[in-house]
């Protein structure tokens, strides 16, 4: 889908405007540095392109566009917890709608932010008061951070992640580096395992890194490196689902595995966040294409 050929909805800039596609606005924005976009539904980037480069941001080709469920692709945001420590799956941040707080610009790129608060609704699948805001810096490279603020009257404890898909050429012909050696394994029962400095897929991986440095490398196979510097994180969550995996979802082509990685900057479960009332603790991915 080229969502730059959508019509235009509202004009907010020169920059930045809003589209709808199958009921969902997108929030686009075409800069001289960059282009991306942002889905109102679930807080999502589904695309980020630096001006001269490829797509960093994979998205799925079968992705279904639909209020009732998250996109598959992009940068889903997990929130209040990862995984299915409870209903729904990875939280209820990326199936809700936000609201555009504000967007600015200058010759360097665009800033949008997003907010997400507690309501009825939230607060029946998980009885807590919050307030998220949710900041994409958008130019030659691409920084994203959740702040989660506690608005109610006593503590609570929360885990996350923001997952971003990357766009590979050859998975196959793809390594990772930066990551650490520790990994809970999730197709071995999360088992304690150890690795070398460098993973390379040849099967499914799903893993959690306990002890990634700052800045994980993705060593692409047509000649790129794309740095993911994460903060506020204590895993590194590096994902493939390959054939049989891609062949199972229904929002994912047979041979998807082949032209995406994840790599998440994560609070994980049996390391959450606790946070008193008024304070707030914020989760980052920082993007950026190296030649």
């Amino acid at each position: 889908m080229d969502f730059n050929t959508l019509p235009t909805v509202a004009a907010l800039s020169d920059a930045v405007t809003i589209c709808e596609y199958q009921g969902i606005k997108i929030v686009r924005i075409n800069h001289a540095q960059a282009e991306a976009g942002i889905s109102l539904h679930g807080g999502h980037l589904i695309w980020f392109k630096p001006q001269g480069e490829e797509d960093v941001i994979w998205l799925s080709e079968k992705a279904e566009f639909d209020t009732e469920k998250a996109i598959r692709g992009g940068i889903p945001v997990c929130w209040p917890w990862f995984g299915k420590a409870a209903t729904p799956s990875h939280g209820f941040a990326r199936n809700s709608e936000w609201n555009l707080l504000e967007h600015r610009e200058n010759d360097n790129g665009v800033i949008v932010a997003l907010t997400l608060c507690d309501s009825e609704a939230t607060r029946k699948i998980w009885p807590h008061k919050f307030s998220n805001v949710l900041t994409f810096e958008i130019g030659t490279s691409l920084k994203v951070s959740l702040a989660s603020t506690n608005t109610d009257d006593t503590a609570w404890h929360y885990s996350g992640a923001l997952h971003t898909y990357f766009s590979v050429a050859n998975i196959r012909e793809t390594h990772i580096t930066q990551m650490g050696s520790e990994y809970a394994d999730s197709t071995q029962a999360d088992q304690i395992c150890q690795g070398g400095e460098q993973l390379s897929f040849d099967g499914e991986v799903d893993r959690v890194y306990t002890q990634p440095e700052p800045t994980v490398m993705i060593h692409d196979s047509n000649s790129r490196q794309i740095a993911v510097t994460n903060g506020g994180h204590n895993t590194a969550v590096i994902w493939n689902p390959w054939q049989a995996l891609s062949q199972s979802m229904g929002d994912m082509a047979d041979n998807s595995f082949e032209t995406m990685v994840c790599v998440e900057s994560t609070i994980h479960n049996n390391q959450s966040i606790t946070l008193a009332p008024g304070e707030t603790h914020t989760l980052t991915t920082e993007v950026s294409v190296k030649r």
